[in-house]
């Protein structure tokens, strides 16, 4: 499996990438779908609804638990992934391309930021 570059991670298994045009794409580590086993079902937040960092935005139940995922930046929703809706297993199979959960305008990145974990630093934080 292919991790982007400029990936940060939190300690609670989401992950933050800048796009292109300066937003960003939140998801689930390949960590957190592996620990979650076959997912069965995602429940994702509203366009245009904003969050706080460390604010729960979604919901994902796997045949094993149900675990609630965290904003890693302060920022809007600005879209969903609602394929996950229809067919959560994507999930499963690829986090980081198809699996990404939303994307978010950021209040200040930078500041937010700061204490996520490149991909190398999470892994080994994990292991």
């Amino acid at each position: 499996m292919m991790v982007p570059e400029g990936i940060l991670c939190s300690k609670s298994h989401e992950y933050l990438l800048e796009n292109a045009d300066g937003s960003y794409t939140v998801g689930l580590t390949d960590y957190a779908v592996e620990q979650l086993g076959d997912i069965v079902f995602i429940e994702l937040p509203e366009i245009g609804t904003n969050f706080s960092k460390g604010e729960v935005f979604a919901t994902v139940e796997s045949v094993k638990a149900a675990s609630e995922i965290y904003m890693p930046v302060s920022g809007k929703i600005t879209e969903v992934n609602e394929k996950l809706v229809e067919t959560p297993e994507i999930l499963n199979e690829s986090p980081f391309e198809d699996g990404w959960l939303i994307k978010v305008e950021a209040q200040d990145a930078q500041a937010d930021s700061g204490d996520l974990l490149e991909y190398e630093d999470y892994k080994e934080e994990i292991e």
